[in-house]
């Protein structure tokens, strides 16, 4: 590990952006880590006799203000937030420092001033820390961003998990003509002198430079979905996008092999669609629970596909990865995943996972795990928010180069899938929960959920006060810098040039009255994946009740066993029945009807225009399909 002291020359071998070159010269020291395990121990530098690293800051008038307790265990570096609100991230904490052309809240609107006072302000009280600085490529090298961190060396856990998240790049790996376009900043104190306490990172687009000021320690925010805004924001001016998927190669016992992109707000199941199927103590397959009559089934699956994961939340679909075959061509674009362990709560849930998380090949990062000094963090023991309540959102960084089975480079996905978080829907409460198992979607709907992409029920990775909201256009609007009519226009001519793809929806947690979690996506995955892909005729779909869920099957047989109409057409369950469904249907019209209103813009594609009319004058799935006439559902002459 290098390190540089006051008025030393530039640590690292290409020019630093001229603001960050001022911060070296003036910082008391700036370490460059030169390894991940140079990191691992910067993030336990001050560990205590107990082992303990508090990451602190003074905040005047309030002394010393504890925000991170770390650890070094046996399969990694372990971090748990002192307040429970930073355990997973604030929708509302994006702001635009600059006047370019946005529909996100800007600094000016929010806090009634510039940002320009308090952008110097930080970069004076990081000019008066020991920092930690190191490059790395945002996306893919050549295709991406080039980039660098700046951050207190107390805080190396953050470093950390950025290092692994992106990919630091050692001085010796720093490829020539480097040049950063992007700066993260990191000044954790600023959120309680300024922002009440609460998570804020701006951005501030500057010409030739992108630059993120950090005013959180969670990785989410900044780390993880602040570079992904930096993507957006190249690829809105490239015309591409970086899409918010889990991407997965399936392999049948019979060598069949499919790929499917599973896009959807957070909580939506991509991570889980790299996931095997959750197995009960017996073996078989726990497909529902009724909430009304506790009546369990359960289905056998003898043998379960093989998985090769792709991606696991982002997608680069970069323009070169085209292969020229109607198929959309992506790859990762991230060295490592963020993957929330929520749903694992006790051993045997996921074997496949927890073996790969307990002893892994290398040391990983464990947030909001219940861990101490010297000890294994098992990532069903989660950080309690209080007692009794866990934290809804623990996570683990895990490299991909630790994951068995990765597939390296670009793919061309079959079939693009959408998520939704469901609550459960009788006819006693109706809601939006009347998605079935899965459904097709003509190619103009599935446009339209991307653009309206619910956020859904009981998120659990974000702060949120419940009920139906949107995540925003792409599921990664929260994340976007720009225009939303520009992204949807960017969705819209992805879905046209590739003809070859087909749409399915899919929900988690509940269908009607069944409690379900992510029991639909998984067998849909086996299913499609052992029929050769979403290829049905009209004998075996039929038109959904609610116009907006396109088609569904009348029923399906997996390995012998079939799953009737009960999991596809929700009104049939008893305990929901026509009128509750219809009210459902009638919540989540409203729902896009409210969504959609925002994107008749006048620069919107014509097309977009039309599909949006169709949505407003309740058009049916056929309607739908003529405006966007990619084959879906195919009838032989």
């Amino acid at each position: 590990m290098s390190d540089s002291t006051q008025a030393a020359a530039n640590p690292l071998p290409f020019d630093l952006p001229a603001e960050v070159e001022k911060l070296v010269a003036r910082a008391p020291s700036v370490v460059v880590p030169n390894t991940i395990k140079e990191i691992e121990d910067l993030a336990v530098r001050d560990a205590d006799e107990a082992g303990w690293h508090r990451v602190a800051y003074e905040v005047p008038g309030r002394g010393m203000v504890p925000e991170v307790d770390v650890c070094r265990v046996k399969n990694g570096i372990a971090a748990n937030y002192v307040e429970a609100y930073m355990r997973r991230r604030d929708p509302d904490c994006m702001v635009i420092g600059d006047d370019r052309p946005t529909d996100k809240p800007t600094y000016q609107a929010r806090f009634g001033t510039s940002f320009d006072p308090l952008r110097e302000e930080t970069l004076e009280w990081l000019a008066g820390q020991s920092l930690a600085i190191f490059p790395f490529s945002a996306g893919i090298a050549g295709k991406g961003v080039d980039a660098i961190v700046v951050a207190p060396d107390n805080a190396g856990f953050f470093a950390l998990g950025l290092a692994l998240l992106q990919g630091m790049l050692t001085p010796d790996e720093v490829p020539e003509g480097f040049s950063p376009k992007a700066v993260i900043y990191v000044a954790p104190p600023f959120r309680h002198t300024h922002f009440d306490g609460k998570q804020v990172v701006v951005h501030n687009r500057k010409e030739g430079m992108h630059e993120l000021f950090s005013y959180n320690l969670y990785p989410g925010p900044s780390a993880k979905k602040g570079i992904y805004g930096v993507l957006i924001n190249q690829g809105e001016s490239e015309n591409w996008i970086t899409m918010h998927c889990s991407t997965v190669k399936v392999i049948t016992p019979y060598e069949h092999q499919l790929v499917i992109s599973h896009e959807g707000a957070s909580g939506g199941g991509k991570s889980e669609l790299l996931e095997q199927v959750h197995r009960q103590g017996d073996g078989s397959l726990l497909l529902g629970k009724n909430t009304v009559t506790g009546e369990k089934r359960t289905l056998s699956l003898p043998q379960a596909c093989d998985l090769r994961p792709i991606t696991d939340d982002m997608a680069l679909c970069h323009p070169s990865l085209d292969k020229g075959r109607g198929k959309l061509s992506l790859m990762d674009a991230e060295d490592a995943w963020f993957v929330r362990v929520n749903h694992l709560t006790k051993y045997g849930t996921d074997p496949h996972l927890e073996s790969l998380t307990l002893q892994p090949p290398e040391g990983l990062l464990f947030l909001n795990i219940d861990a101490k000094p010297g000890s294994t963090a098992i990532i069903w023991e989660h950080t309690q928010d209080e007692p009794g309540v866990p934290c809804p959102n623990p996570r683990v960084v895990i490299p991909r180069r630790a994951v068995p089975g990765i597939v390296e480079g670009s793919v061309d996905v079959d079939i693009r899938s959408f998520g939704v978080r469901c609550p459960p829907c009788t006819n006693t409460k109706p809601t939006y929960g009347i998605i079935g198992m899965f459904h097709l979607l003509p190619p103009a709907l599935a446009w339209l959920w991307r653009l309206v992409a619910p956020r859904g029920h009981a998120n659990p990775s974000i702060v949120d006060s419940g009920g139906m909201s949107s995540e925003g256009v792409g599921s990664y609007w929260p994340f976007a810098t720009g225009r939303r009519v520009d992204q949807a226009n960017l969705l819209l001519n992805q879905i046209r040039d590739t003809p070859s793809v087909r749409y399915i929806l899919m929900p988690n947690q509940h269908i009607g009255c069944w409690e379900v979690s992510f029991m639909p996506q998984w067998i849909t995955r086996e299913y499609l994946a052992r029929r050769g892909g979403a290829q049905f005729n009209s004998t075996q779909v039929q038109p959904s009740r609610c116009q907006l869920l396109g088609w569904n099957p009348r029923s399906i047989v997996v390995e012998g066993r079939p799953i009737g109409s009960y999991f596809f057409q929700v009104h049939t369950q008893p305990e929901v029945g026509e009128e509750a469904y219809d009210a459902g249907a009638a919540i989540l019209r409203d729902f896009f009807l409210s969504e959609l209103e925002q994107f008749r813009a006048d620069d919107l594609d014509p097309l977009g225009r039309k599909i949006i009319d169709c949505c407003f004058d309740n058009g049916s799935a056929d309607d739908y399909q003529r405006l966007l006439d990619h084959p879906t559902i195919v009838d032989e002459d």
